[in-house]
């Protein structure tokens, strides 16, 4: 088990919770947890008048699938709610299907929403809806906020441009007197969400795409976004941890094991992108690494390889640039695994530039008007399968282990400027679906291709795609101390697997950057680097990496301020092993700062070191829990502790 923990990490009653809910909204007996419009006229009057199949639950190994068909009397509509249930975490997910049966086109689909409840709450109640930022390559990317939701409240959440985490980040956590249910849309478009209290008490929550207004054509079929529901009782941090745990357990595609960390080095800040770099300079860096004891896991390869012109933007034809690279990239990633480390190449396959390769000879598969930027429809088969044995063929060609997809357009103008006035929405359902399709593509012809979803540095973070993908950039936001520490702090809450990229060569610098995945950017070819300090900072993040796809736990506030100390925990249950990481920040004045450790075994003794001086110390479970002082006397400074458990007494 990746991220350890009991067999069934939901209590008892969070999950019972889950499948009673599962039995009444998806057994046919009640409203279904979906809702639309056709032709005016709303599902909620609809689906009770037309016949409906609900199939019995089927148990495949810890998962129960069910699902649920209407069809509408006399005419071609059918609607199809596939779902899935997930026991041991007290999770239900769905997803819904609808198809035109009929021989001619239907009637205007409209306010399509894939999740559509009513929570029944009293009037007393306190309820508050737990929220974040999604990433604008700001300091605050992945901010926590909290938004009470008294009697009357109304609070809208959405993506901005069309793509999935670019302003709100689409998980959410509704917190009730009982405990609460977590939500998460899974799209990587364009989607809303409204949460409104009514004066009863009870909570209204519907989210889907924000614009629907379509009519289906014979034969078609269109899906929505994935919903998961979480139901959690007890502590909020322990469904947060439940739901990392299903991140990394249940929610990777049968078969994809979840990622080990990685150091990811590049040269990209040396050589502007890729666009100055060449097979010479590229295995000088991958030498560099090993020669200084700065063993990669994986060289990383950015934008800028194929023939751009000195403009890494210029993208749109996928080939290696032979000038640079005269025995193709090849040369390079032979040179690498001949050393035991792996290849990582960008692509960014969406946008294509005026006078690439894309936009000259297959114009009919673009989006936007000439001239500019356009982006490739990946709604449209003929493009989405040239690009998938085109993209697949190149990474077999030139040795690529890692697929990194980048999109640095938004695509919500060209999607809606090309839709009809009756097709409204469509261009989007067929992009986004067509990229998922892309990528479980790509893994058919490559098994065990492991991606990296980018995105102008974390703007595609929802469920969906983190089905598939890993953001080994969560943000464009990077080095920057502050900023580095809040983006662990706010996105850890939800992802388990995240990464950024490090210049730094102090402890405090470093520290801030670590997570899963780290892609340093030193300069390895200038003899006046510290050499022996970036060897000590790099073991130390080989030792504690494996603890961050653990249960984590914030141990201070979130704070954005330079006065103030900020510290979280990660704990892995399986391998009994945890770090605590705390930063004084350059004007926090107080010189010690006092946590308490979570998820410890009160009777328990643990062995503490503290990875700058070695001193090391054993308590209980119980002691740390009820307090561990942390002592920084410089300004800016770090603390970064492993803790081992040693037994019992």
């Amino acid at each position: 088990m990746a991220s350890g923990g009991a067999a069934s990490p939901a209590d008892a009653g969070s999950r019972a919770a889950a499948a009673a809910w599962a039995d009444a909204h998806l057994g046919g007996r009640a409203e279904p947890p979906f809702s639309f419009a056709l032709g005016g006229r709303p599902s909620t009057d609809l689906l009770a008048q037309w016949p409906v199949a609900a199939g019995r639950p089927e148990r495949r190994g810890p998962l129960l699938r069910r699902s649920l068909t209407y069809r509408q009397p006399g005419a071609g509509l059918q609607v199809r709610c596939a779902a899935v249930q997930y026991p041991e975490f007290g999770i239900v997910e769905w997803t819904i299907h609808l198809r035109n049966a009929g021989a001619e086109a239907g009637p205007i689909l409209s306010d399509l929403q894939a999740l559509d409840v009513r929570l029944r709450h009293g009037p007393e109640s306190e309820l508050a809806l737990h929220h974040h930022a999604g990433s604008t390559a700001t300091p605050h990317d992945y901010e926590p906020r909290r938004t009470a939701l008294p009697l009357g409240a109304e609070l809208r959440l959405a993506a901005s441009g069309g793509r999935s985490s670019n302003h709100d980040l689409p998980y959410f956590n509704l917190e009730t007197p009982e405990g609460g249910v977590i939500i998460a849309v899974g799209w990587p478009g364009q989607w809303a969400a409204r949460f409104i209290r009514e004066r009863s008490g009870d909570l209204s929550v519907r989210a889907g795409m924000e614009r629907t207004h379509l009519r289906l054509l014979p034969g078609e079929e269109i899906r929505l976004p994935r919903i998961v529901l979480q139901f959690w009782r007890g502590q909020r941090q322990r469904a947060h941890n439940t739901f990392r745990r299903f991140m990394l357990e249940r929610n990777p595609l049968p078969g994809a094991a979840p990622p080990p960390p990685l150091l990811a080095p590049c040269s990209s800040h040396q050589f502007g992108e890729m666009v100055g770099a060449d097979e010479a300079s590229q295995r000088q860096f991958v030498d560099r690494y090993l020669q200084e004891g700065l063993v990669p896991d994986c060289w990383w390869m950015d934008a800028g390889w194929y023939p751009c012109g000195g403009d890494w933007t210029r993208t749109g034809t996928w080939e290696v640039d032979g000038a640079r690279f005269p025995s193709g990239l090849r040369a390079v990633s032979d040179h690498a695994h001949a050393r035991g480390v792996a290849t990582l190449l960008w692509f960014e396959p969406e946008r294509v530039a005026p006078g690439t390769w894309l936009d000259q000879r297959h114009p009919e598969w673009l989006l936007g008007a000439a001239g500019g930027h356009r982006l490739l429809d990946l709604g449209n088969p003929r493009a989405r399968s040239w690009l998938t044995g085109h993209v697949s063929g190149l990474l077999e060609a030139q040795g690529i282990d890692l697929y990194r997809h980048d999109c640095n357009l938004d695509p919500l103008d060209l999607w809606r400027a090309s839709d009809a006035a009756d097709r409204q929405g469509i261009r989007e359902i067929g992009h986004c679906t067509g990229l998922l399709a892309y990528w479980d593509g790509l893994r058919r012809r490559r098994p065990g291709l492991r991606i990296d979803n980018c995105a102008s540095g974390g703007r595609r973070n929802d469920v969906e795609c983190l089905r598939r993908a890993v953001p080994l950039l969560r943000s464009d936001h990077l080095f920057e101390p502050l900023g580095q520490q809040c983006h662990t702090y706010g996105l850890s809450f939800w992802v388990p697997f995240h990464g950024t990229g490090t210049r730094a060569a102090d402890a405090y610098g470093f520290r801030s950057t670590m997570c899963s995945a780290l892609i340093p950017c030193w300069d390895v070819r200038r003899p006046d680097l510290d050499y022996a300090a970036l060897r000590r900072l790099v073991g130390q993040w080989r030792e504690v990496a494996p603890c961050f796809s653990g249960d984590y736990y914030p141990l201070t506030p979130y704070a954005r301020g330079e006065e103030a100390w900020i510290a979280w925990q990660f704990h892995r249950l399986d391998l009994e092993l945890g770090v605590v990481q705390a930063f004084r920040r350059p004007r926090a004045e107080a010189p010690a700062l006092t946590v308490r450790l979570c998820g410890l075994e009160p009777g328990a003794r643990y062995a503490l070191t503290d990875l700058d001086t070695g001193l090391r110390q054993v308590q209980t479970g119980a002691a740390l829990a009820a307090g561990l002082e942390l002592a920084l006397p410089e300004r800016p400074g770090s603390a970064l502790l492993v803790y081992r458990r040693l037994g019992e007494g």
